[in-house]
């Protein structure tokens, strides 16, 4: 297959790397609103670069994938449903419910595959418990925890085109709570705090937030997400039920250091970030798998940078993954 990329930044990097590793891929193209940067990414990876999106459609592709700035997603979407093209696009599919309902009543609309990147679906741990709760091993559930936590923040010049923090991070939560469920929200209410760099509130941005959910059969929720979580990246979903629970992303990695000194259920020795001021992390457990060497990716990667795609607004065949992000 001839795979086209749009967006060379950090997770479009990443996209393309995979992308060039992966069985039955022959080709990847990958094209940015800044060519030079398409072109740096390119001959860094090995694969070719489009002088401009127009340019990668008419060359012919078997599918795109959009790792572009937020606000072109759905402009981009329509391009490739225009062109004939299966996309798949990271998330949010856009910056507004009208773009949003526009680009869903499109792909419904069209035998063209439209993938979105809500890849917890997809998790083992987030399917293991849907499965627990459907087999009613669980009971009623009464309420649900998510915490989704960046160990540091972005760089500074994302957050301006991230689509701020509860599109960028919280959408996942509000995704996967919904589908594991199955019950639809009703009502919400959130808290927004910036306590760190000062470019989140440049951006009308925040760092962390709180919000608290009531779904449409009294079960209750909270999600939080963080851009400054010192213990390390975290990702977890806590589903309670009347009659058991399930704790997805519980593992020997959390970052979850007891406050009982003679007492520890992990395992393996946790190693919290050193935060420094900057945005860089300097302890390798932090650190973005690509910066480290490939041995120790799979010990150190962030569970986010690890999983692969994605759900669809139309059916599709998936394989499952294992990671969160």
């Amino acid at each position: 297959m001839k795979i086209g990329l749009i967006g060379t930044g950090r997770i479009g990097a990443f996209h393309a790397e995979t992308l060039r590793d992966s069985a039955g891929v022959d080709a990847v193209v990958v094209a940015d609103a800044d060519p030079a940067r398409a072109r740096v990414l390119a001959k860094k990876l090995g694969v070719d670069a489009s002088a401009d999106v127009r340019s990668l459609f008419a060359g012919g592709l078997d599918g795109v994938v959009i790792t572009a700035a937020t606000s072109a997603h759905a402009a981009l979407i329509h391009q490739a449903l225009d062109a004939g093209v299966p996309v798949f696009c990271e998330k949010p599919v856009a910056l507004d419910i009208p773009s949003t309902i526009g680009v869903v009543e499109r792909a419904r609309s069209d035998s063209v595959p439209v993938q979105i990147g809500f890849q917890r679906r997809f998790d083992q741990g987030y399917r293991a418990a849907r499965q627990a709760l459907q087999a009613g091993e669980l009971g009623w559930i009464h309420t649900l925890r998510a915490i989704t936590s960046d160990a540091v923040p972005p760089p500074a010049d994302y957050i301006p085109t991230s689509g701020g923090l509860f599109r960028d991070c919280g959408i996942h939560d509000f995704d996967v709570m919904r589908w594991l469920t199955g019950r639809e929200v009703v009502s919400v209410h959130a808290f927004g705090a910036n306590r760190g760099a000062s470019f989140f509130r440049n951006a009308d941005d925040i760092d962390s937030y709180v919000a608290t959910l009531r779904f449409d059969d009294d079960m209750l929720a909270t999600v939080t997400a963080t851009r400054y979580n010192g213990a390390g990246h975290d990702v977890r979903l806590e589903v309670c039920g009347s009659a058991g629970a399930r704790f997805v992303g519980l593992d020997d990695r959390s970052p979850m250091p007891t406050a009982e000194p003679r007492i520890s259920w992990q395992r393996l020795p946790h190693t919290p970030p050193t935060w420094n001021g900057s945005t860089t992390p300097t302890s390798p457990s932090c650190r973005p798998s690509s910066t480290l060497p490939p041995a120790e990716r799979t010990a150190h990667a962030p569970r986010r940078r690890r999983s692969k795609p994605s759900i669809s607004l139309k059916p599709v065949t998936a394989p499952g993954a294992p990671g969160r992000r």
